[in-house]
């Protein structure tokens, strides 16, 4: 969190955050934590009880003489947090400090539309109330694969999305649940996961790339999400990478996710296929009919040669681009996430290889490139912070 938020935020937002990330404090403590005379905070404290925000949590160690009270966020508080990938959902149900207590994942299609995808999700937030998850949801997060203005709370001319474009998805879902909704992108909700509770916890200035069916990047400078004027900042799969490339989803040639992204591989594998040019991967189309990424995943930690060759281009061109990045942001961590994260070991490599090469010294001397600790969690992880975020402020 950045400074100069910390220091202009309404005390009962500061209040609730430091709840959420710290757990049951005593009164004394959050004063102190906080450096606002304790008066003010037990006001604003009554105001949150009796709001059904905040619960109190027993007694807390004696500091000397009479014991304070510890306070909590309400133990039924519930955040949902949802991932809409290209090919599927994901949708977390979690308590007040963003801990799972429900959790549910399937195969979608983004281009059957809003209506069926949003349906399904509401569907399956229906399935956890029943469950016993939740009782009444305090916030609801949701990223989708495509640009959206975070401002609007739609997606806004989506090139994998077809009908998507300004459909009211923070409306409807607020709407449906009765609770405030967020939008954002789907890479921007990883970075927000990945710096809460994975490897770039506290990092301050650090690029989360996730490569997948598409491929983005979260840019975090300062402790926040930068978004950029129109919500769109860190679109790095459409820079040109190939003047003679393949034409992109988005109608430009030779963009990075046109030359290396989930289905980009998975073309270029096909081809490897039926040239005979990898053994393994022609098995594998000979066996299932089709081959995917993971099987040149899994056919390179095999050693077969072609597999090896595709992800080491992949990782050379997804380099290049983060070259330039480093150069011009000077990050001081770069993560990679997303479904071909499962590349590994020979993409970070190659990856790191042509970064550490490309950029100046001063930039990469100190500059770790690593792999997501959250994983495929880290969408959902996200998209449950920025929902507490949402209904802390209009709290």
């Amino acid at each position: 969190m950045s400074l100069a938020r910390t220091l202009w935020d309404p005390l009962h937002v500061r209040v609730l955050r430091l709840l959420r990330d710290e757990g049951a404090l005593s009164r004394a403590e959050l004063a102190d934590r906080l450096d606002i005379p304790r008066p003010r905070l037990l006001g604003e404290l009554d105001r949150l009880v009796a709001g059904g925000h905040v619960a109190e949590a027993g007694p807390a160690e004696s500091r000397g003489g009479r014991r304070s009270t510890l306070v909590e966020l309400n133990p039924s508080m519930r955040f949902a947090g949802v991932d809409l990938g290209a090919t599927s959902i994901d949708v977390e149900v979690t308590n007040g400090r963003l801990e799972p207590v429900a959790h549910y994942s399937e195969p979608a299609d983004i281009r059957s539309g809003p209506k069926v995808t949003l349906q399904r999700v509401n569907e399956l937030l229906a399935k956890a109330k029943v469950e016993g998850a939740f009782a009444h949801l305090d916030g609801i997060g949701i990223g989708v694969p495509g640009p959206v203005s975070f401002r609007d709370g739609v997606p806004v001319s989506p090139p994998i999305m077809p009908g998507w474009d300004r459909f009211p998805v923070r409306e409807l879902l607020t709407r449906e649940h009765g609770c405030p909704a967020v939008v954002d992108n789907d890479v921007n909700i990883m970075a927000v996961g990945e710096r809460n509770a994975g490897v770039a916890h506290s990092v301050d200035n650090f690029l989360f790339v996730k490569i997948g069916t598409g491929i983005g990047c979260g840019v975090f400078l300062g402790g926040e999400v930068y978004r950029g004027t129109d919500g769109c900042a860190g679109d790095i799969g459409h820079i040109q990478v190939d003047s003679h490339g393949p034409v992109c989803t988005c109608g430009n040639v030779g963009c990075l996710e046109a030359v290396f992204s989930g289905a980009a591989l998975a073309r270029e594998a096909t081809a490897a296929a039926r040239s005979g040019t990898s053994p393994a991967l022609a098995d594998r189309l000979a066996t299932n009919g089709v081959v995917t990424a993971l099987d040149v995943a899994v056919a390179a930690v095999e050693g077969d040669v072609a597999c090896v060759q595709l992800i080491r281009d992949g990782g050379r061109r997804i380099g290049t681009v983060l070259a330039g990045l480093v150069s011009f942001v000077n990050p001081s961590m770069i993560v990679i996430g997303g479904g071909l994260a499962q590349l590994g070991h020979i993409m970070l490599a190659e990856i790191r290889s042509v970064v550490y090469r490309r950029s100046l010294p001063l930039a990469t001397g100190n500059l770790p490139l690593v792999l997501s600790e959250l994983g495929p969690r880290a969408g959902v992880a996200g998209a449950a912070v920025l929902a507490s975020e949402i209904a802390f402020e209009q709290a």
